[in-house]
């Protein structure tokens, strides 16, 4: 196999799981997410039941297809963060980047779909997973980073502390765009209240997990 068969075959794929992904969103936002099956949605995208599933193995996961990037983005930012950096601070300056972009990841996803999650008893309790995945990939995250063994309590507690955060702040924003704020309002509000929560943080966790300077 060349490599342009390699890669026509996972821009077809991509384009394949953009299409159920969009069908979906657009199915669950005319019908709400609980009146809408998997057999309408590939009756919508044009293809079998059994493609939407191998891409979405679970219904919940074709609302919420940025799970992916939302579990992993706090990892990723303390994996990512500068010399002399702290966990806390390359949150912080992740998160404020996000506001300041209207990131649908933390939480500006707009009325229709802030509606649309949180009037499914199904995609709240999926979303409340991802939260958890999300702490524990970021517990994960720090104790790699800073080396600790399996008994070392503080990269979770840090992880708890941090991943409380961001719960917070995401329920603030979906909490913001229900009563009818709009983007720039709502990233002005909630970073002052990042700035709040994580400055809280700072007697705890200012000094964890910085990224050695190079000598």
């Amino acid at each position: 196999m060349t490599q342009a068969t390699t890669g026509l075959r996972a821009l077809k794929k991509r384009q394949t799981r953009e299409k159920i992904s969009h069908e979906a969103t657009r199915l669950f936002l005319e019908r709400g997410f609980d009146n809408v099956t998997i057999a309408d949605v590939a009756a919508a995208a044009q293809v079998a039941k059994m493609t939407v599933t191998n891409y979405f193995p679970r219904k919940e996961d074709l609302a919420l297809d940025l799970a992916g990037v939302f579990v992993e983005m706090p990892a990723d930012a303390v994996r990512g963060r500068a010399p002399g950096e702290s966990a806390l601070a390359a949150l912080r300056r992740a998160f404020l980047a996000a506001a300041a972009g209207h990131d649908p990841v933390i939480g500006f996803s707009g009325l229709p779909f802030a509606r649309m999650v949180t009037d499914s008893p199904a995609l709240v309790a999926r979303l409340r997973e991802f939260h958890d995945l999300r702490e524990k990939a970021l517990a994960q995250a720090l104790a790699e980073e800073t080396g600790a063994t399996p008994d070392d309590i503080r990269p979770r507690v840090a992880a708890a502390l941090l991943g409380g955060v961001h719960r917070l702040l995401f329920e603030e924003t979906l909490r913001l765009t229900l009563d009818g704020h709009g983007n720039d309002e709502i990233a002005l509000i909630v970073t002052a209240q990042a700035r709040t929560a994580f400055a809280t943080l700072e007697p705890a966790l200012g000094g964890y997990a910085v990224r050695p300077t190079a000598r």
